[in-house]
């Protein structure tokens, strides 16, 4: 038996792309303004350095 392949909305996949771009943004912000960017890792909160932090493409 095979699997039907759910459609993604139109909706959702621009929602997900506003994220993205959000993140690149703020991750960008970070990086030029010399701010950690924390996440939450492996059960804790992490600092990453502005220094670790690529430059988007």
């Amino acid at each position: 038996m095979r699997k039907r392949k759910r459609r993604i909305p139109a909706e959702a996949r621009r929602a997900e792309r506003a994220l993205q771009i959000a993140v690149a943004k703020t991750i960008e912000d970070h990086r030029r303004t010399g701010d950690p960017i924390v996440v939450w890792e492996d059960g804790k909160v992490v600092d990453i350095p502005a220094s670790r932090l690529r430059r988007s493409a």
